[in-house]
């Protein structure tokens, strides 16, 4: 992307280049286009890091019920209590180990591998060894999905503040008459 002579560079990580100050500096001086493809960025951003925020709480929820299940607060196995962790409950209450049933967006086109610590984590399989494992390894693999989580949560924050000066500078132009809406349905 290139705007007011400064270049964003492509080889970057997208989450890089959004978290950057550049890319929201000067936005006064950005061409609308650039503006509504920023905005676009940052609107896929905010999917894939949601999708990954999903993909960690339904392993959270499964390691807390084993967790729970090991000190004896539940006597079904896993899987007889998949279909209760991983949908919603009945009554419209949620339960602390439940996912919605639908997921708001589709699932974003994400690598299946990569460099990124959040790939690392999703690639662990310890789901399959779960029952082997020990509650001192199930206790680091909680640890572990917590500071991913956690570290996901921030920069999806993160990526919402960046959405939001970039919606407030296209808002500021409609209200000040520097674009209107009839010149986007001219197009």
């Amino acid at each position: 992307m290139q705007s007011k002579g400064r270049t964003l560079e492509h080889h970057r990580r997208r989450i890089d280049q959004v978290l950057d100050p550049e890319y929201v500096a000067d936005l006064k001086e950005v061409p609308l286009d650039e503006l509504r493809g920023r905005r676009s960025t940052c609107d896929d951003l905010d999917g894939e890091l949601s999708y990954y925020r999903r993909l960690l709480h339904a392993r959270m929820d499964l390691l807390a019920f084993e967790l729970r299940r090991r000190r004896g607060e539940e006597t079904r196995t896993l899987i007889e209590a998949l279909p209760d962790i991983l949908a919603d409950s009945d009554d419209g209450s949620a339960s602390p180990y439940t996912m919605p049933k639908t997921l708001p967006v589709d699932p974003p086109d994400v690598p299946m591998q990569g460099r990124r610590s959040i790939d690392k984590v999703l690639a662990d399989d310890f789901l399959a060894h779960l029952p082997e494992a020990s509650d001192d390894e199930l206790e680091a693999i909680q640890l572990m999905l917590t500071i991913a989580e956690k570290g996901v949560s921030e920069q999806r924050r993160s990526v919402f503040e960046v959405l939001e000066k970039l919606n407030r500078e296209v808002a500021r132009r409609y209200t000040d008459g520097i674009v209107s809406v009839s010149d986007i349905l001219d197009q």
